[in-house]
């Protein structure tokens, strides 16, 4: 059956890759490379944090964050993150993607410089300030999150869409390697500079006073690829989907696909209009009509991001106490506190550069071949068996091969970007309707960083030993690490299981997924 198509989603939809496409790329990847560097440096800093702020005059472990300390620092740019995704998706498809998206990259770059500036007398005062300067900085990166997915899918042809939105998702892994290097670098140069002696042979001297720029310059690095990447933003034009099929406007649609495409469109408003007054393009989200075509969808593409992001959070987190906890990580009272931030960040690097970024690579190499349902059951199934083989022999990893423990460890960061890390993200920008892509993508995503939440602050308690003379200072007994990492295998195997409810976008129009173009005899126009 024909489907009456306009000429510029038909031009877009059958594109050559083109230079517009890497520039596209570039711009919105710069935003999530600088959104992984800002939520996952917070891990690089939180135990030197600890040791300034909260050392404890006689005892025989540095100084540690508090246990609602902690989860506050960890968690609250998180419920920035999410609360961002809600709002910054439902205000992109009411005003448009590219109106909104310099604000988000704004409220990143003061963000992260004022988190680096928080203030304060007393460590209470400091923790406060960060605190306030994180959740805003998440409510920031939130916001890329709907607008870059949406874009770029929006801009995409169809043949190779899933590889382009999956690259600039594949960027968060180089900010997650950046954060790492940033903090070798920072923390190696005030070494130098200042050395010290471990803390179990001078306490007071293990810390010492420089030290507390050094966290401070680690989170204000991130303001700066945000700032490099704010005029290219101001440059791109308006999606040709949002013009054409919400604001309605044919003729700039147009003209504004011929500045990219280099070539000459003609408006078509006729077409503009009468697709505007098909029922299929007129239901909300709140309606039957879209419970009926994309209730399934929408419950799918929100839990599985919730259950990966449950695993992926807790473990980038916290990895560096999962690493303490096996020994890959010397004690803490055997090193001072610029060499416990050089090691933890030494650790993250290895891991992003052995399973993190060749995980989220994999991806845009294979998801338009294999498709992101394939992709995404196999990553699931896959971080199921490796949670399990590094959690049923816990003892034997912890005990005997720490090393062994950490290479399967890395093989779950690879699976997961591999698999469902990237693929939550993709498949919501793809499936939805033009005017609730957004929304429906903030939503998915928000739902993931709920997940992050259940993680970061859940994983946090539920790690420590059930016997309280085990426990860190301030911590009440949890299920230990090896019943931790069971839970994360079992929320795995949840997300293989609603992945099932999931539609594959593979090979086929924007249009064509979410029926925004209905059927129509007599069409001279065809979609590709």
């Amino acid at each position: 059956m024909a489907r009456q198509q306009l000429q510029v989603l038909s031009a877009l939809d059958a594109a050559k890759t083109q230079f517009y496409h890497f520039t596209a790329i570039v711009i919105a990847g710069m935003g999530f490379f600088t959104d992984s560097y800002d939520l996952f440096c917070i891990s690089l800093v939180t135990k030197l944090i600890g040791r300034i702020y909260y050392y404890v005059p006689g005892s025989t472990n540095p100084g540690s964050l508090p246990p609602n300390v902690n989860a506050a620092i960890n968690g609250v740019a998180l419920c920035g993150t999410l609360a961002g995704q809600l709002f910054f998706g439902w205000i992109g498809d009411k005003m448009g993607r590219k109106r909104v998206y310099g604000v988000t990259l704004i409220l990143m770059v003061v963000s992260a410089v004022a988190s680096g500036l928080s203030f304060g007398h007393t460590a209470k005062g400091v923790v406060a300030t960060l605190c306030f300067f994180r959740f805003w900085l998440g409510f920031g990166v939130g916001g890329d999150y709907p607008l870059s997915a949406t874009i770029m899918s929006e801009y995409a042809n169809k043949k190779t869409r899933g590889a382009f939105i999956a690259a600039v998702f594949a960027m968060q892994g180089f900010g997650i390697l950046a954060g790492g290097i940033v903090s070798i670098i920072v923390a190696s140069a005030f070494q130098a500079a200042y050395p010290a002696l471990p803390y179990q042979t001078d306490p007071i001297g293990s810390t010492v006073p420089q030290a507390d720029y050094v966290w401070r310059i680690i989170l204000m690095v991130g303001a700066i690829p945000a700032a490099l990447t704010y005029y290219w933003r101001m440059k791109m034009p308006e999606t040709a989907r949002y013009t054409a099929l919400v604001a309605r406007n044919a003729k700039q649609a147009a003209s504004d696909m011929a500045t990219v495409l280099n070539v000459e469109m003609e408006a078509e408003p006729e077409i503009v209009e009468r697709l505007a007054m098909e029922p299929s393009n007129s239901y909300g989200l709140f309606s039957k009509e879209f419970l009926r075509r994309h209730g399934l969808h929408l419950l799918g593409t929100t839990s599985t991001w919730f259950f990966i992001d449950i695993a992926f959070y807790s473990q980038s987190l916290f990895q560096k106490d999962i690493f303490t906890a096996v020994g890959w990580l010397p004690s803490a009272k055997t090193m001072s506190a610029l060499r416990e931030t050089y090691m933890i960040a030494r650790a993250q690097t290895i891991i992003a550069l052995c399973g993190t970024i060749p995980g989220y690579w994999f991806t845009v190499a294979f998801i338009d071949y294999i498709g992101r349902f394939a992709i995404q059951l196999m990553g699931f199934f896959m971080m199921t068996a490796f949670m399990l083989g590094i959690s049923i022999p816990y003892l034997h990893w912890k005990n005997t091969d720490p090393t062994g423990f950490v290479v399967m460890y890395a093989f779950t960061f690879f699976f997961s970007n591999f698999g469902p890390n990237a693929t939550t993200f993709v498949v919501p920008a793809e499936i939805f309707p033009a005017r609730l892509r957004s929304t429906c993508h903030g939503i998915s995503a928000a739902c993931g960083k709920a997940g992050a939440i259940v993680g970061a602050f859940g994983f946090l308690y539920a790690a420590e030993s059930p016997t309280k003379a085990l426990d860190d200072a301030g911590y009440a007994p949890g299920i230990g690490v090896q019943n931790a990492l069971y839970v994360l295998a079992a929320t795995d195997f949840l997300g293989f299981l609603f992945t099932f409810l999931v539609p594959d976008a593979k090979g086929k129009s924007l249009e064509e997924m979410c029926g925004e173009v209905e059927p129509e005899e007599g069409s001279g126009v065809v979609s590709a």
